[in-house]
């Protein structure tokens, strides 16, 4: 049995391309970070809770929990919540370059294993004016989305360049990770 510990609909989404029967749980997690905590290492840590909240509900089967945090010059980008927030983060985004840290991890209760990877992506933003944010974000309205941004959508005029290893880490599922992770602990993929 699998299982994805999160309630993001992006994830449910990529997971899905995988084209495997799986259970989607909320891992009731707290997502604040901790004092000192660098962005990168809340994603894992966050990654990891998911997973362990997630098989806790589902002792039997291999559970999947994943975490993003985007951050500009060492500032945390959290999910804008609303127009103006999001308005507020893509200004300060403008022309400038943010790192979005993807971790998913994958916890197997009946091995007590735990794997985890965290997948970095670079993503320069264009040069926006004012009129052009208002405009995206009365259209696509990503407000729960870290960066206030969704590059899978009309968000992908926003941007200039994306650096990445796996194109799914910054919608917020790592497949090219993943996929390894599991035939790691037996999945079928294929």
């Amino acid at each position: 049995m699998l299982v994805l510990a999160s309630t993001s609909p992006y994830r449910r989404e990529l997971l899905a391309r995988l084209g495997l029967p799986f259970t989607v749980c909320s891992p009731g997690v707290d997502e604040a970070p901790w004092p000192g905590e660098t962005p990168a290492d809340t994603a894992v840590r966050l990654a990891q809770a998911k997973a362990r909240a997630g098989a806790a509900l589902y002792p039997q089967a291999v559970v999947i929990g994943s975490d993003q945090v985007a951050e500009l010059a060492g500032v945390r980008l959290d999910k804008p919540g609303g127009h103006d927030r999001a308005a507020q983060q893509l200004a300060m985004l403008s022309g400038r370059s943010a790192a979005f840290h993807t971790a998913v991890a994958v916890f197997n209760p009946a091995s007590a294993r735990m794997q985890v990877q965290l997948v970095p992506t670079q993503v320069q933003f264009r040069g926006l004016t004012r009129k052009q944010i208002d405009a995206y974000l009365r259209r696509e309205q990503p407000f729960d989305c870290a960066g206030s941004a969704k590059s899978e959508g009309l968000g992908i005029v926003l941007l200039e360049r994306i650096e990445a290893t796996d194109p799914t880490a910054l919608i917020g599922l790592p497949l090219i990770a993943l996929t390894g992770m599991l035939q790691a602990e037996g999945v079928e993929l294929l």
